[in-house]
Protein backbone atom coordinates (compact mmCIF):
# COMPACT_ATOMS: atom_id res chain seq x y z
CA UNK A 1 0.00 0.00 0.00
CA UNK A 2 2.61 2.46 0.49
CA UNK A 3 4.54 1.87 -2.70
CA UNK A 4 1.38 2.49 -4.65
CA UNK A 5 1.06 5.22 -2.38
CA UNK A 6 4.48 6.76 -3.78
CA UNK A 7 3.63 5.74 -7.31
CA UNK A 8 0.27 7.91 -7.14
CA UNK A 9 1.86 11.04 -5.17
CA UNK A 10 4.82 11.19 -7.52
CA UNK A 11 3.23 10.44 -10.60
CA UNK A 12 -0.22 10.74 -10.38
CA UNK A 13 -0.67 7.33 -11.65
CA UNK A 14 -3.59 5.02 -9.80
CA UNK A 15 -4.00 1.75 -8.34
CA UNK A 16 -6.56 -0.73 -10.18
CA UNK A 17 -8.19 -4.29 -9.07
CA UNK A 18 -10.81 -5.28 -11.78
CA UNK A 19 -8.06 -5.74 -14.39
CA UNK A 20 -6.42 -8.59 -15.66
CA UNK A 21 -2.73 -8.60 -16.43
CA UNK A 22 -0.91 -11.01 -18.80
CA UNK A 23 2.50 -11.52 -19.04
CA UNK A 24 4.45 -12.70 -22.52
CA UNK A 25 8.01 -13.90 -22.61
CA UNK A 26 9.05 -13.33 -25.84
CA UNK A 27 8.49 -10.91 -28.19
CA UNK A 28 6.70 -13.70 -30.53
CA UNK A 29 4.50 -14.22 -28.23
CA UNK A 30 3.78 -10.40 -27.89
CA UNK A 31 3.67 -9.83 -31.11
CA UNK A 32 0.62 -12.45 -31.83
CA UNK A 33 -0.81 -10.98 -29.35
CA UNK A 34 -1.01 -7.63 -30.07
CA UNK A 35 -2.05 -8.63 -33.35
CA UNK A 36 -5.33 -10.26 -32.47
CA UNK A 37 -5.89 -7.37 -30.24
CA UNK A 38 -4.97 -4.82 -32.75
CA UNK A 39 -7.77 -6.36 -34.90
CA UNK A 40 -10.39 -6.26 -32.71
CA UNK A 41 -10.22 -2.34 -32.09
CA UNK A 42 -13.33 -0.42 -32.36
CA UNK A 43 -12.92 3.34 -31.47
CA UNK A 44 -9.00 3.74 -31.37
CA UNK A 45 -5.68 3.12 -31.18
CA UNK A 46 -2.96 4.70 -29.49
CA UNK A 47 0.88 3.65 -30.39
CA UNK A 48 3.81 4.93 -28.60
CA UNK A 49 7.36 3.49 -29.73
CA UNK A 50 11.02 4.35 -29.36
CA UNK A 51 12.24 2.97 -32.32
CA UNK A 52 9.89 1.87 -35.38
CA UNK A 53 11.32 0.08 -38.33
CA UNK A 54 9.82 -1.31 -41.54
CA UNK A 55 9.71 -5.31 -41.70
CA UNK A 56 7.34 -8.31 -40.92
CA UNK A 57 6.39 -6.92 -37.14
CA UNK A 58 5.67 -3.09 -38.44
CA UNK A 59 4.39 -3.79 -41.91
CA UNK A 60 1.59 -6.48 -40.33
CA UNK A 61 0.96 -3.77 -38.28
CA UNK A 62 0.44 -1.12 -40.43
CA UNK A 63 -1.94 -3.20 -42.24
CA UNK A 64 -4.09 -3.51 -39.91
CA UNK A 65 -3.72 0.23 -38.96
CA UNK A 66 -4.63 0.53 -42.54
CA UNK A 67 -7.92 -1.70 -42.11
CA UNK A 68 -9.29 0.17 -38.96
CA UNK A 69 -8.58 3.41 -40.47
CA UNK A 70 -10.93 2.37 -43.02
CA UNK A 71 -13.74 1.20 -40.48
CA UNK A 72 -13.53 4.88 -38.59
CA UNK A 73 -10.96 3.50 -35.68
CA UNK A 74 -9.00 6.65 -34.77
CA UNK A 75 -5.23 6.28 -34.90
CA UNK A 76 -2.57 8.04 -33.31
CA UNK A 77 1.34 6.75 -33.96
CA UNK A 78 4.21 8.85 -31.84
CA UNK A 79 7.86 7.98 -31.99
CA UNK A 80 11.06 9.45 -30.78
CA UNK A 81 13.25 11.09 -33.43
CA UNK A 82 16.31 9.83 -32.28
CA UNK A 83 15.32 5.99 -31.65
CA UNK A 84 14.14 5.89 -34.99
CA UNK A 85 17.59 8.27 -36.71
CA UNK A 86 18.68 5.33 -38.23
CA UNK A 87 15.60 3.22 -38.78
CA UNK A 88 13.24 5.67 -40.68
CA UNK A 89 13.49 7.98 -43.65
CA UNK A 90 13.28 11.43 -42.45
CA UNK A 91 9.86 12.21 -44.23
CA UNK A 92 8.41 8.97 -42.90
CA UNK A 93 5.99 10.84 -40.41
CA UNK A 94 4.33 12.45 -44.03
CA UNK A 95 3.91 9.27 -45.06
CA UNK A 96 2.03 7.90 -42.76
CA UNK A 97 -0.12 11.18 -41.86
CA UNK A 98 -0.73 10.90 -45.75
CA UNK A 99 -2.07 7.10 -44.81
CA UNK A 100 -4.40 9.39 -43.16
CA UNK A 101 -3.22 8.35 -39.32
CA UNK A 102 -2.51 11.29 -36.90
CA UNK A 103 1.56 11.30 -36.11
CA UNK A 104 3.88 12.91 -33.41
CA UNK A 105 7.37 12.81 -33.70
CA UNK A 106 9.08 13.21 -30.14
CA UNK A 107 11.40 16.12 -29.85
CA UNK A 108 12.80 16.48 -33.42
CA UNK A 109 16.78 15.93 -33.48
CA UNK A 110 18.75 19.19 -33.73
CA UNK A 111 22.39 19.21 -34.25
CA UNK A 112 23.22 21.16 -31.24
CA UNK A 113 24.37 20.20 -27.94
CA UNK A 114 21.64 21.44 -25.08
CA UNK A 115 20.21 19.38 -22.23
CA UNK A 116 16.33 18.96 -23.65
CA UNK A 117 17.77 16.77 -26.91
CA UNK A 118 19.28 14.23 -23.92
CA UNK A 119 15.19 13.64 -23.09
CA UNK A 120 14.21 10.66 -24.86
CA UNK A 121 11.08 9.49 -25.25
CA UNK A 122 11.62 5.34 -23.98
CA UNK A 123 8.40 4.08 -23.35
CA UNK A 124 6.58 1.21 -25.63
CA UNK A 125 3.09 1.68 -25.32
CA UNK A 126 -0.32 0.11 -26.97
CA UNK A 127 -3.67 1.29 -26.35
CA UNK A 128 -6.52 -0.64 -27.50
CA UNK A 129 -9.95 1.47 -27.06
CA UNK A 130 -9.01 2.36 -23.46
CA UNK A 131 -9.09 -1.25 -22.19
CA UNK A 132 -6.69 -2.86 -23.09
CA UNK A 133 -2.71 -1.87 -22.80
CA UNK A 134 0.59 -3.07 -23.73
CA UNK A 135 4.08 -2.46 -22.48
CA UNK A 136 7.62 -3.71 -22.00
CA UNK A 137 11.03 -3.88 -23.63
CA UNK A 138 9.70 -4.76 -27.01
CA UNK A 139 9.60 -2.05 -29.91
CA UNK A 140 8.19 -2.45 -33.41
CA UNK A 141 11.34 -4.03 -35.48
CA UNK A 142 12.06 -7.56 -36.68
CA UNK A 143 14.99 -8.52 -34.24
CA UNK A 144 12.17 -7.76 -31.01
CA UNK A 145 10.64 -11.20 -32.38
CA UNK A 146 13.69 -13.04 -33.46
CA UNK A 147 12.30 -12.66 -37.10
CA UNK A 148 16.08 -11.12 -37.63
CA UNK A 149 19.41 -11.90 -36.28
CA UNK A 150 21.09 -9.09 -35.10
CA UNK A 151 23.15 -10.08 -31.30
CA UNK A 152 22.48 -13.30 -31.39
CA UNK A 153 19.29 -14.05 -29.46
CA UNK A 154 17.12 -11.50 -28.68
CA UNK A 155 15.18 -11.94 -25.31
CA UNK A 156 12.63 -9.79 -24.36
CA UNK A 157 9.56 -9.57 -22.92
CA UNK A 158 5.89 -7.70 -22.11
CA UNK A 159 2.77 -6.88 -20.47
CA UNK A 160 -0.74 -6.57 -21.38
CA UNK A 161 -3.67 -5.16 -18.67
CA UNK A 162 -6.97 -5.56 -19.90
CA UNK A 163 -9.65 -3.66 -17.86
CA UNK A 164 -9.46 -0.50 -15.64
CA UNK A 165 -5.82 0.07 -15.79
CA UNK A 166 -5.67 0.33 -19.54
CA UNK A 167 -7.16 4.07 -18.35
CA UNK A 168 -3.47 5.03 -17.15
CA UNK A 169 -1.89 3.97 -20.54
CA UNK A 170 -4.37 6.26 -22.11
CA UNK A 171 -3.27 8.97 -20.08
CA UNK A 172 0.56 8.60 -20.18
CA UNK A 173 0.18 8.65 -24.31
CA UNK A 174 -2.19 11.73 -24.14
CA UNK A 175 0.05 13.66 -21.59
CA UNK A 176 3.29 12.75 -24.13
CA UNK A 177 1.08 13.51 -27.08
CA UNK A 178 0.03 17.69 -25.40
CA UNK A 179 2.80 18.02 -24.23
CA UNK A 180 3.32 21.62 -25.97
CA UNK A 181 -0.55 22.05 -25.83
CA UNK A 182 -2.62 24.44 -23.41
CA UNK A 183 -5.60 22.65 -23.46
CA UNK A 184 -5.86 19.37 -24.79
CA UNK A 185 -8.77 17.20 -25.65
CA UNK A 186 -8.63 14.43 -23.23
CA UNK A 187 -12.34 13.48 -23.29
CA UNK A 188 -12.61 11.92 -26.04
CA UNK A 189 -10.43 9.17 -25.26
CA UNK A 190 -10.62 9.02 -21.23
CA UNK A 191 -14.83 8.72 -21.16
CA UNK A 192 -14.55 5.40 -22.88
CA UNK A 193 -15.78 2.83 -19.81
CA UNK A 194 -12.86 0.42 -19.55
CA UNK A 195 -14.58 -3.27 -19.24
CA UNK A 196 -14.12 -4.72 -15.61
CA UNK A 197 -12.27 -7.73 -15.42
CA UNK A 198 -12.30 -11.01 -13.19
CA UNK A 199 -9.08 -11.10 -11.49
CA UNK A 200 -6.75 -11.57 -8.63
CA UNK A 201 -4.18 -9.32 -7.35
CA UNK A 202 -3.59 -5.46 -8.15
CA UNK A 203 -2.21 -3.55 -11.26
CA UNK A 204 -0.66 -0.16 -11.58
CA UNK A 205 0.72 1.27 -14.89
CA UNK A 206 2.73 4.07 -14.21
CA UNK A 207 5.51 7.05 -15.97
CA UNK A 208 8.60 8.40 -14.90
CA UNK A 209 9.53 12.04 -16.08
CA UNK A 210 13.18 13.47 -16.29
CA UNK A 211 11.28 16.98 -16.14
CA UNK A 212 10.32 16.55 -12.27
CA UNK A 213 12.86 15.45 -9.01
CA UNK A 214 11.21 12.59 -8.30
CA UNK A 215 13.10 9.59 -9.59
CA UNK A 216 9.79 7.00 -9.50
CA UNK A 217 11.75 4.19 -11.78
CA UNK A 218 14.63 4.08 -9.26
CA UNK A 219 12.57 4.14 -6.02
CA UNK A 220 10.30 1.45 -7.57
CA UNK A 221 12.78 -0.73 -8.03
CA UNK A 222 14.88 0.49 -4.64
CA UNK A 223 11.91 -0.10 -2.36
CA UNK A 224 11.52 -3.74 -3.58
CA UNK A 225 15.13 -4.40 -2.99
CA UNK A 226 14.60 -3.20 0.56
CA UNK A 227 11.23 -4.73 1.30
CA UNK A 228 12.32 -8.12 0.07
CA UNK A 229 12.35 -11.11 2.34
CA UNK A 230 13.24 -14.06 -0.02
CA UNK A 231 13.97 -13.39 -3.70
CA UNK A 232 14.32 -9.98 -6.03
CA UNK A 233 15.13 -11.49 -9.70
CA UNK A 234 16.02 -9.19 -11.88
CA UNK A 235 16.69 -9.00 -15.90
CA UNK A 236 18.51 -5.69 -17.25
CA UNK A 237 20.06 -4.90 -20.83
CA UNK A 238 22.47 -2.43 -18.96
CA UNK A 239 23.79 -2.38 -15.21
CA UNK A 240 24.93 1.41 -15.19
CA UNK A 241 24.25 1.88 -11.31
CA UNK A 242 24.59 5.26 -9.57
CA UNK A 243 25.94 4.55 -5.47
CA UNK A 244 22.35 4.13 -4.64
CA UNK A 245 21.04 1.51 -6.02
CA UNK A 246 24.40 -0.60 -6.20
CA UNK A 247 24.07 0.18 -2.52
CA UNK A 248 20.32 -1.23 -2.43
CA UNK A 249 21.37 -4.59 -4.72
CA UNK A 250 24.42 -4.89 -1.79
CA UNK A 251 22.20 -4.29 1.21
CA UNK A 252 19.44 -6.56 0.06
CA UNK A 253 22.24 -9.58 -0.51
CA UNK A 254 24.00 -9.05 2.52
CA UNK A 255 20.66 -9.47 4.64
CA UNK A 256 20.22 -12.74 3.37
CA UNK A 257 17.60 -11.56 -0.03
CA UNK A 258 18.69 -14.01 -3.00
CA UNK A 259 19.55 -10.93 -5.54
CA UNK A 260 20.03 -12.68 -9.00
CA UNK A 261 20.45 -10.43 -12.36
CA UNK A 262 20.33 -11.60 -15.68
CA UNK A 263 22.50 -9.62 -18.23
CA UNK A 264 23.39 -10.07 -21.99
CA UNK A 265 26.18 -12.27 -22.90
CA UNK A 266 25.98 -10.91 -26.69
CA UNK A 267 25.67 -7.02 -26.17
CA UNK A 268 24.62 -4.14 -28.21
CA UNK A 269 27.10 -1.79 -27.06
CA UNK A 270 30.03 -2.45 -26.41
CA UNK A 271 30.59 0.56 -24.08
CA UNK A 272 27.80 -0.41 -21.43
CA UNK A 273 28.29 -3.94 -21.73
CA UNK A 274 32.21 -3.23 -20.66
CA UNK A 275 30.92 -0.99 -18.21
CA UNK A 276 28.50 -3.29 -16.52
CA UNK A 277 31.37 -5.24 -15.55
CA UNK A 278 32.79 -2.57 -13.26
CA UNK A 279 30.12 -3.19 -11.11
CA UNK A 280 30.54 -7.03 -10.88
CA UNK A 281 33.14 -7.28 -8.03
CA UNK A 282 31.35 -5.23 -5.54
CA UNK A 283 28.10 -6.89 -6.23
CA UNK A 284 29.30 -10.72 -6.19
CA UNK A 285 31.30 -9.47 -3.08
CA UNK A 286 27.84 -8.67 -1.12
CA UNK A 287 26.32 -11.74 -2.45
CA UNK A 288 24.44 -10.65 -5.59
CA UNK A 289 24.43 -13.33 -8.34
CA UNK A 290 25.35 -12.24 -11.65
CA UNK A 291 24.63 -14.58 -15.19
CA UNK A 292 25.14 -13.89 -19.01
CA UNK A 293 22.76 -15.38 -21.12
CA UNK A 294 24.87 -16.74 -23.43
CA UNK A 295 22.29 -17.28 -26.62
CA UNK A 296 22.29 -13.92 -27.33
CA UNK A 297 20.86 -9.97 -26.01
CA UNK A 298 18.77 -9.65 -23.03
CA UNK A 299 16.31 -6.35 -23.36
CA UNK A 300 14.04 -7.07 -20.82
CA UNK A 301 13.45 -5.09 -18.07
CA UNK A 302 11.81 -6.86 -15.28
CA UNK A 303 11.82 -7.48 -11.49
CA UNK A 304 10.25 -9.90 -9.74
CA UNK A 305 10.05 -10.19 -6.12
CA UNK A 306 8.81 -12.86 -3.22
CA UNK A 307 6.44 -14.28 -4.69
CA UNK A 308 3.77 -11.77 -4.60
CA UNK A 309 4.85 -8.39 -6.63
CA UNK A 310 6.88 -7.50 -9.87
CA UNK A 311 7.72 -4.89 -12.41
CA UNK A 312 7.55 -4.88 -16.07
CA UNK A 313 8.64 -1.95 -18.56
CA UNK A 314 11.07 -0.03 -20.15
CA UNK A 315 13.35 0.64 -17.37
CA UNK A 316 16.90 -0.09 -17.50
CA UNK A 317 19.18 -0.13 -14.59
CA UNK A 318 21.05 2.41 -16.31
CA UNK A 319 21.08 6.58 -16.02
CA UNK A 320 19.55 7.07 -19.17
CA UNK A 321 16.28 5.12 -18.06
CA UNK A 322 16.52 6.36 -14.53
CA UNK A 323 17.43 9.86 -15.05
CA UNK A 324 17.17 11.13 -18.63
CA UNK A 325 13.83 9.24 -20.15
CA UNK A 326 10.87 9.46 -20.40
CA UNK A 327 9.74 5.66 -19.28
CA UNK A 328 6.61 3.70 -18.19
CA UNK A 329 6.20 -0.03 -16.41
CA UNK A 330 3.59 -1.78 -14.87
CA UNK A 331 3.40 -2.43 -10.94
CA UNK A 332 1.92 -6.01 -10.35
CA UNK A 333 0.64 -7.50 -6.83
CA UNK A 334 -0.71 -10.72 -6.07
CA UNK A 335 -2.01 -11.01 -10.23
CA UNK A 336 -2.04 -14.65 -11.58
CA UNK A 337 0.69 -13.87 -14.23
CA UNK A 338 3.60 -13.38 -11.30
CA UNK A 339 4.51 -17.21 -10.60
CA UNK A 340 4.87 -17.29 -14.87
CA UNK A 341 7.22 -14.25 -14.44
CA UNK A 342 9.54 -16.09 -11.76
CA UNK A 343 9.46 -19.27 -13.82
CA UNK A 344 10.50 -17.42 -16.91
CA UNK A 345 13.30 -15.94 -15.54
CA UNK A 346 14.38 -19.42 -13.78
CA UNK A 347 14.42 -20.77 -17.55
CA UNK A 348 16.20 -18.15 -18.47
CA UNK A 349 18.85 -18.01 -15.86
CA UNK A 350 19.43 -22.07 -17.36
CA UNK A 351 20.55 -20.13 -20.43
CA UNK A 352 23.23 -18.35 -18.76
CA UNK A 353 26.72 -18.13 -17.65
CA UNK A 354 27.31 -17.89 -13.66
CA UNK A 355 29.76 -15.27 -13.48
CA UNK A 356 32.21 -15.52 -10.21
CA UNK A 357 34.38 -13.60 -8.54
CA UNK A 358 37.26 -16.25 -10.13
CA UNK A 359 36.08 -15.64 -13.43
CA UNK A 360 37.11 -11.61 -13.34
CA UNK A 361 40.36 -11.80 -14.24
CA UNK A 362 39.57 -14.31 -17.37
CA UNK A 363 37.42 -11.25 -18.99
CA UNK A 364 38.75 -9.90 -22.10
CA UNK A 365 41.35 -6.91 -21.75
CA UNK A 366 39.65 -4.76 -24.08
CA UNK A 367 35.96 -5.27 -21.35
CA UNK A 368 38.28 -4.30 -18.86
CA UNK A 369 40.02 -1.57 -19.63
CA UNK A 370 37.24 0.20 -21.95
CA UNK A 371 34.92 0.29 -18.91
CA UNK A 372 37.73 1.65 -16.77
CA UNK A 373 38.19 4.49 -19.07
CA UNK A 374 34.42 4.87 -19.92
CA UNK A 375 33.29 5.44 -16.04
CA UNK A 376 34.06 8.96 -16.15
CA UNK A 377 30.91 9.20 -18.99
CA UNK A 378 28.82 6.57 -17.02
CA UNK A 379 26.04 9.32 -16.34
CA UNK A 380 25.55 9.77 -20.19
CA UNK A 381 25.28 6.56 -21.01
Amino acid sequence: GRQAGYIQNSSGFMLYENTEAQYFPSGETFYERLLEELRGAKKFILLEYFIVHPGKMWDSILKILEQKRDHGVQIRIMYDDVGCVTTLPALYADYLRQKGFQVGVFNPFHPQLNAATNYRDHRKICVIDGNVGFTGGINLADEYINEKEKHGHWKDTAVMVKGEAARSFTRMFLHMWYLDEKAPDFDTFLNVPAKQQSANGFVMPYGDCPLDKDKVGEQVYMDMLNRAQKYVHIMTPYLILDGELENALKYAAERGVDVRIILPGVPDKYIPFALALTHYRSLLESGVKIYEYTPGFVHAKVFVCDDREAVVGTINLDYRSLYHHFECATYLWGTDCIPQIQDDFEKTQGKCREVTLDLLPAEPLKRRLLGFIAKAAAPLL
